[in-house]
């Protein structure tokens, strides 16, 4: 398997890091397959630097991104958001009109919550209400 993700190159205590394409056995610093950028942290804002042709065709490959290279590819818009390609490619929930009359009866005879949260407000309106006492020395 293939991974987009971060290779660190800068000296102690002054990361420096290269966007790489790399297989997910090479070690982080090791082997890579292609060089398509780099991120620097320490500027204000950190630099960020991507061959978005090579990306989107490494993505194209099926290539994997790391939590921290994927977050920088959807603010560029190269990643979609997560959740939508799943949700696209989910079938949709058949329910049947038998099932349908159960869950509305379950739902009507449940005890509704917000009665219990009524019982805990006066107690809270009084812990506010006392002033704390302050000793003078």
């Amino acid at each position: 398997m293939v991974k987009i993700r971060l290779s660190r190159v800068g000296a102690k205590k002054q990361p420096y890091y290269r966007v790489v394409v790399a297989d997910v056995e090479s070690p982080r610093d090791g082997r890579i397959i292609e060089n398509i950028g780099h991120y620097n942290p320490r500027t204000d804002p950190p630099t960020w630097v991507v061959d978005e042709d090579r990306a989107r065709y490494w993505l194209s490959q099926g290539a994997q991104p790391t939590d921290a290279v994927a977050r920088f590819l959807r603010t560029r818009g190269l990643l979609g958001e997560p959740g939508v390609e799943a949700a696209q490619d989910a079938e949709p929930v058949v329910v049947e009109a038998q099932d349908a009359e159960l869950i509305v009866a379950e739902v009507q005879d449940a005890e509704p919550v917000e009665a219990e949260a009524q019982d805990t407000e006066p107690a809270e309106a009084e812990a506010q209400d006392t002033e704390p006492v302050v000793a003078e020395a």
